[in-house]
């Protein structure tokens, strides 16, 4: 019985005038948005993602769905990592200035340290 209903269903697709794919397709607008500084799509940040969809009668906002709540946690999570990462450089090059400040009086320190000229060198000198 599956026998004859696959080859019914194989011969349909094979005769019928609709394709058939398999491939994932693109969200139209895509490169357009990203060229204009827009979000890649129009569910990402905007007015109609960021604002509450009603409000009561009396003017109070309603309470933040689920989705606002995450995003905002996720802006909160990425303001602190934004932020750390920043005091790391900061301090990455505080620490870099510092060791080449080092490098520099020890060049000087180096450099007094040699021989000084005697003589006819000192005279020659001046």
């Amino acid at each position: 019985m599956a026998a004859p209903l696959r080859t019914l269903c194989c011969t349909a697709l094979r005769h019928s005038s609709r394709c058939f794919t398999t491939t994932c397709g693109t969200q139209a607008g895509i490169k357009w948005r990203t060229e204009n500084g827009l979000a890649r799509s129009g569910t990402e940040y905007g007015p109609m993602t960021d604002l509450p969809d009603w409000s009561f009668a009396d003017g109070r906002p309603a309470p933040p769905l689920k989705g606002q709540l995450r995003r905002k946690q996720e802006r909160e999570t990425l303001a602190r990592r934004v932020v750390n990462l920043s005091s790391e450089v900061d301090k990455g090059m505080e620490v870099w200035r510092e060791k080449q400040e080092e490098a520099k009086r020890m060049q000087e320190r180096n450099k007094s340290l040699l021989l000084k000229p005697k003589g006819n060198l000192l005279l020659k000198k001046k």
